[in-house]
């Protein structure tokens, strides 16, 4: 683990800092609804335009990576975050800030596919579970630092935007700076969606579930703790609580996955996690501390679900199909992070704030009864498509 973390610590750290700025936006956004009283529908619909700005920067971030390289894709996008995010002060007319999270959502959706298939293409095959567990830590600390931020005042404070648009403009350096191994150029075969849900329907089956459940992590959990009676503060450390033990839950899962069926530990941590769901669906107004403890047992399980698709996919993936693969991900999960705010944020409104978690038993309960625990070797993509070709 050391190894990779010298090798890609610049990587990590831009990817800290950019989480930090997005895990801190999203929340100071759900709180700002919720004092308004119509956290629901539009906190849904935020949530919603975000993962549709994602789906959209799949497409613009191939095309970016491929004109100005890897580096200056991310730099390019942070540019655009940090404008966009200042311009949340601008006003309150939540069409422009529709607008606004559409336009966040495709410029994030770059940089994760810098990131991701930088990692993928440049890191061992046999390290590669560990090298994406790093890459979520970083992740989950730079989300539960966002979230521990947001207790520093009411959570209500516009300055908070100046503090993303800090974290994501801090968060260029360190990508500008990297000296190590440089990915891979990116293929100019254009391989059609549905030969990857042919190819990867687990893989994408799971990063689906996963932005159907980390949608509603982000836009509605901060509407749930505050329906519940949770200050400003308490949302934070309920927020920072679960992300931590998803932090938690990664070193032994890269270790797990690279030595395991990465299937088998998905269909198991599926199955934990709706179990994990349980309490928080049906307990009628639990302590402060019970929620606080089944958060961080769903946080732990629910953050493994995209790192395990993600390593899933790239088994014995050709190095040149990294971003396509990738940016197909990506759109997986931003589709998912789509719908899910918008029907759970439908249950929420209907049945209260455990309609959330009702949500949850659902996709998992689905993506455990469609999950299969397939031992055999992925088949390379390349060869697969010439024998389509030829047939």
């Amino acid at each position: 683990m050391f190894a990779l973390a010298k090798a890609f610590g610049t990587i990590y750290a831009a990817t800290l800092l950019m989480q930090l700025g997005s895990s801190l936006l999203m929340t100071y956004l759900a709180l700002r609804l919720d004092a308004e009283g119509i956290a629901e529908l539009w906190g849904g619909g935020l949530m919603a335009a975000h993962a549709l700005g994602m789906v959209v920067g799949g497409r613009i971030g191939y095309w970016l990576i491929n004109r100005v390289s890897h580096a200056f894709a991310f730099v390019i996008a942070a540019g655009v975050i940090v404008a966009a995010v200042l311009s949340h002060q601008l006003s309150d007319w939540l069409p422009l800030w529709l607008a606004l999270r559409f336009v966040v959502g495709a410029a994030m959706m770059c940089q994760l596919m810098v990131i991701e298939s930088w990692l993928n293409d440049c890191s061992p095959s046999d390290r590669r579970g560990g090298a994406m567990s790093l890459y979520m830590v970083a992740s989950y600390v730079g989300m539960m630092l966002g979230q521990l931020l947001i207790g520093l005042g009411d959570g209500l404070n516009a300055l908070v935007l100046s503090g993303v648009a800090i974290a994501v403009a801090i968060g260029m350096i360190p990508m500008a700076m990297h000296r190590g191994r440089r990915p891979s150029a990116i293929s100019q075969v254009r391989v059609r969606p549905m030969f990857y849900i042919r190819r990867l329907p687990q893989a994408l089956g799971t990063v689906l579930a996963s932005g159907l459940l980390n949608g509603c992590f982000y836009g509605l959990t901060p509407i749930f703790a505050a329906q519940l009676g949770f200050t400003p503060a308490q949302v934070g450390q309920f927020m920072a609580l679960s992300v931590a033990a998803g932090l938690v839950a990664q070193l032994p899962l890269g270790m797990l996955s690279d030595r395991y069926s990465r299937v088998a530990i998905i269909r198991a941590t599926s199955i934990l996690l709706c179990v994990a769901y349980l309490p928080l669906a049906f307990l009628n107004a639990p302590e402060v501390g019970w929620i606080m403890f089944a958060g961080a047992a769903v946080g732990f399980l629910q953050f493994c679900l995209y790192p395990l698709g993600v390593a899933h996919a790239n088994d014995n993936l050709e190095v040149e199909l990294r971003v396509s693969v990738a940016g197909m991900l990506l759109v997986a999960f931003g589709i998912g992070a789509a719908i899910g705010p918008l029907v759970a944020g439908t249950l929420m409104e209907r049945l209260g704030p455990q309609g959330l978690y009702l949500f949850g038993i659902g996709v998992t309960a689905l993506l455990t009864v469609l999950i299969r625990d397939g031992r055999k070797s992925s088949v390379s993509i390349v060869h697969a498509s010439q024998s389509i070709s030829t047939s």
